[in-house]
């Protein structure tokens, strides 16, 4: 994700990983420079975290003292958990997902308990609507919205890849039904915001009574899509929780 979010910006980049390398690969790409996680602190004016979760409290023992503003990515860490490693630092919970890398992601933000000066969140939430649309909501709703918008690009991509199979299977060539499959998502995707995302409208634009597109819906509803959707839905909520 974070190479993602960099991408996104385009901009030179302070950055800083555990020794894999990813820091100077990405600034070798970007610009920028690559270098300790104290030293990010001290000379950024915001520090997005994108460690992984249990990590929280070593990176805050590292920064904290010297961090300006935090904004974390990190799944499964509320405000909450956030305020307690980073007392006394201005901190933002947002949640891209990939498509940010083209500008194009979603970015749900959720605004702590603790009072933030108004120009600095404004700040950050214009830097963060750069990679695509920035939505508000409480944290109670993040586990549902994430169950859409995070894991979501691994899902189209999971049926862009079926839908290719099968008109492979039927003759087209790959890289053929690749781009038809991914420009025909595109442009849906597009289409339903222009229609106030009403995907009922869409469906009946294009599904005759007894056509092809028809009866094409029949078998996906038989072959048990709307359910492996819930079921997905309950995996990535409920999973952690069992």
């Amino acid at each position: 994700m974070a190479r993602a979010i960099a991408r996104g910006w385009g901009d030179p980049v302070l950055c800083s990983d555990g020794g894999s390398g990813r820091a100077a690969a990405l600034v070798a790409e970007l610009g920028g420079e690559a270098l300790t996680n104290a030293q990010v602190a001290e000379r950024a004016d915001l520090v997005v975290l994108c460690h992984k979760p249990y990590q929280l409290g070593p990176v805050a023992e590292e920064i904290r003292e010297t961090a300006k503003a935090v904004a974390s990515v990190l799944g499964a860490t509320s405000n909450d958990d956030l305020q307690s490693a980073y007392p006394g630092v201005p901190v933002f919970r947002l949640m891209p997902n990939t498509p940010v890398e083209v500008r194009r992601g979603i970015v749900c933000y959720v605004r702590g308990r603790v009072d933030v000066d108004a120009a600095l969140e404004a700040q950050v939430l214009e830097l963060f609507d750069r990679l695509g649309k920035v939505v508000r909501l409480p944290e109670s709703q993040l586990p549902p919205a994430a169950a859409v918008m995070s894991v979501g690009p691994a899902y189209v991509a999971l049926v862009a890849e079926a839908q290719v199979d099968a008109a492979v299977r039927h003759g087209l060539p790959a890289p053929l039904a690749s781009e038809l499959v991914a420009e025909t998502l595109a442009g849906t995707a597009a289409l339903l915001a222009a229609r106030d995302y009403d995907t009922l409208a869409v469906r009946r634009e294009v599904t005759s009574p007894g056509g092809s597109t028809a009866r094409g819906l029949d078998a996906l509803e038989r072959g048990g899509l709307r359910g492996a959707f819930q079921a997905a839905a309950d995996a990535v909520i409920l999973g952690g929780r069992r």
